[in-house]
């Protein structure tokens, strides 16, 4: 199989667990990415990042349009714009060994308190 047509596959599982559950769609890319592409790993959160942009978005205009008001919304997109921006300023200077292994406990930590 070519690689587009895996990025493809991951690209759309992440826009489908994005869509069903409100959000997760990059820590299922990050992983789709690294197994399915040929992206070095320094790559692959950037490249995540980079698509899951337009997928929050149209979750969000979806979202929206379905009642969500926006005022509600607004501190935490505040907040995650600063978190954003500083992760982004400061995310490649933390080793790609330890973002993976961050992640990985992000996800089981989600994981353990939706399961309890």
């Amino acid at each position: 199989m070519k690689e587009s047509t895996k990025a493809g596959i991951a690209g759309a599982l992440a826009g489908a667990v994005n869509g069903l559950f409100g959000a997760g769609g990059g820590m299922v890319l990050v992983p789709l990415l690294t197994a399915a592409t040929e992206l070095k790993d320094e790559q692959v959160f950037p490249v995540s990042v980079s698509v899951i942009l337009p997928i929050c978005v149209v979750s969000l205009i979806v979202s929206v349009g379905g009642g969500l008001p926006f005022s509600d919304a607004l501190p935490y997109l505040l907040g995650s714009l600063a978190g954003g921006v500083l992760a982004g300023l400061t995310g490649h200077r933390i080793p790609v060994k330890w973002l993976h292994r961050g992640l990985g406990v992000l996800i089981l930590w989600g994981g353990i308190r939706y399961l309890c």
